[in-house]
């Protein structure tokens, strides 16, 4: 049996995205810090040639690039100190309100489970006594209890720590040489294949960067209303908790529920009343509704081209074939893929399989 050259180079085709796919299973974990520094050195290269344009040959590419990540990691860690803060406020007043929370526990549980036919009472003496002896103990204490009670691997501390080291170093050295590896990707492409390489890539470009403003400003959105709406309810500590949710909204269901679980222990240990549970249903329930069915459909989704069901549909679909990591790139790798769904619909719509 003869095969057609176009057969033949189709089939080709297949067996380097079949070794490809191959490639990137087996090697997952080696890759991840790759590809995370990766799509960082994406986004912030612009950053970096325009802090190049402006030194106008003056400043060398190195300094740009050591200005541009610091300034990175700075933003990062500022948004994980937000967290000191309210840490520094609510471990004092926690130590104070738990006997009391728990006294009124046990008063509001005792005439629930009586009409229940219960006979319901806790021991709160050795709970309150469990809880504030973990409390009184220093930090050093409370960390390894924790660690040793969640059975943390050495080998899962040591990826962790490994990863922390190596995604900002890889990113210096992306940063630092993007273009050329590009260029070098680029090599890689067929000549005859090369213009409609580059009208992909270009609308590709294109619609990753509205995706990024799209984010950019959901978060923005994000911090405000919740800033806003904790501080009507009077939460003192509305400000850096509001803020804090609204700029890890970028990380789905990790950051709102970091939020979440915040503003419940410090409106619980402020207000020591049902206030507190109402106050997180009001501006949380109100938040995440907005977050998932308006600003991300609308801001991000109708900004890339897809329709807000698409969108959900996106985070549902990557969330179950690539877990957690398959959330956080739902909606750049979906806008890339309708980048190749519009040229290969085009290109059906053109062939004769379709005319007729």
């Amino acid at each position: 049996m003869q095969f057609s050259t176009t057969q033949k180079r189709t089939a080709a085709w297949l067996l380097i995205a079949i070794i490809a796919a191959l490639l990137l299973t087996l090697l997952a974990p080696v890759l991840t810090p790759f590809i995370v520094a990766a799509v960082l050195a994406y986004a912030l290269t612009p950053l970096v040639n325009r802090l190049d344009h402006l030194g106008r040959g003056r400043l060398p590419r190195v300094a740009a690039v050591l200005i541009v990540e610091l300034l990175f990691i700075l933003m990062l860690l500022g948004v994980i100190l937000l967290i000191v803060p309210i840490l520094a406020r609510e471990l004092p007043l926690l130590r104070e309100q738990v006997p009391l929370l728990f006294d009124r526990l046990n008063v509001w549980l005792q005439p629930l489970a009586a009409q229940m036919g219960l006979n319901l009472s806790l021991d709160t003496a050795s709970i309150r006594g469990f809880v504030l002896k973990y409390l009184d103990a220093n930090g050093e204490d409370v960390l390894g209890s924790t660690l040793a009670s969640i059975k943390l691997g050495g080998s899962v501390a040591l990826a962790l720590v490994g990863n922390a080291v190596l995604i900002p170093v890889a990113l210096f050295y992306l940063l630092l040489d993007w273009e050329r590896f590009v260029a070098r990707v680029v090599e890689l492409v067929p000549v005859h294949l090369r213009a409609e390489y580059d009208a992909f890539m270009g609308e590709a470009d294109g619609v990753l960067g509205q995706y990024l403003r799209g984010q950019l400003l959901v978060m923005i959105i994000l911090a405000v209303f919740y800033s806003v709406g904790l501080s009507l309810f009077g939460l003192d500590l509305a400000l850096p908790i509001g803020v804090f949710t609204g700029l890890v909204a970028f990380v789905p269901f990790l950051g709102f529920g970091l939020g979440l679980v915040l503003a419940t222990l410090s409106g619980l240990l402020q207000f020591a009343s049902i206030k507190a549970v109402v106050m997180v249903a009001v501006v949380y329930g109100a938040g995440q509704v907005i977050e998932s069915y308006v600003l991300t459909p609308r801001l991000v989704g109708e900004r890339i081209g897809l329709h807000p069901l698409a969108v959900i549909f996106a985070l549902l679909a990557f969330g179950q074939l690539f877990g957690f990591v398959g959330v956080l790139v739902a909606l750049p790798a979906s806008a890339v893929l309708l980048v190749a769904i519009r040229r290969v619909r085009a290109g059906y719509m053109a062939s004769k399989l379709y005319t007729g």
